[in-house]
């Protein structure tokens, strides 16, 4: 009985030295969430871009706008930092900025402010009615706070990053203010 229990016991703990659990991500796994439209939007350069352009890369998908006082200049800050931290597999990211607020971040204002972050991040913009529906498709939130005047207003808006895997398959939201070291830990688990 002794030797049966000692056996038992060694085919125990070996058998969960076999089932190693995979390393848990910083942030939220959402592996197998479904949005039912593509993104399909014009980039700073004028180029029509979906997601499948992206393939063979880990994409973050950020919304926000360029007359952001805080939260989105720290965001891309935050990538810089983050691509930096990723060195030499940082050409395996992509990194794309949506603009909430087409009105004001026009083709021309998107190509200005995006890469002067990092030369390889991407703006993404559309209508007013495209703007909308992707927001909705990502369940973004996002309200038009007015001004004093009638171009001056602010946006509050979802502040997360969303990230795929280089099949394009959506696996993590990254939370706003999310350290550099932990997004390049999780992208790095993607690549």
């Amino acid at each position: 009985m002794k030797k049966l229990f000692i056996f038992t016991f060694f085919l125990l703990i070996s058998a969960c030295g076999l089932a190693k659990s995979p390393t848990p991500f910083v942030g939220t796994d959402i592996t197998g969430a479904d949005f039912p439209a593509p993104l399909k939007l014009t980039d700073h350069t004028g180029k029509l871009r979906t997601m499948s352009d992206f393939k063979g890369k880990v994409v973050t998908l950020f919304f926000g706008y360029t007359h952001c006082p805080d939260v989105c200049p720290t965001t891309l800050s935050d990538m810089k930092q983050t691509m930096k931290l990723l060195g030499d597999k940082a050409d395996q990211v992509q990194v794309l900025f949506v603009t909430v607020d087409p009105q004001r971040d026009t083709q021309e204002v998107l190509a200005q402010f995006v890469p002067h972050f990092d030369k390889r991040f991407i703006g993404l913009r559309g209508s007013l009615q495209e703007t909308a529906e992707t927001m909705g498709n990502f369940k973004i939130y996002y309200s038009k706070i007015a001004g004093k005047a009638e171009n001056d207003y602010t946006i509050d808006h979802s502040a997360g990053t969303y990230v795929f895997d280089k099949e394009g398959k959506i696996r993590l939201y990254m939370q706003y203010g999310q350290k550099p070291a932990d997004m390049a830990s999780d992208i790095e688990k993607l690549m």
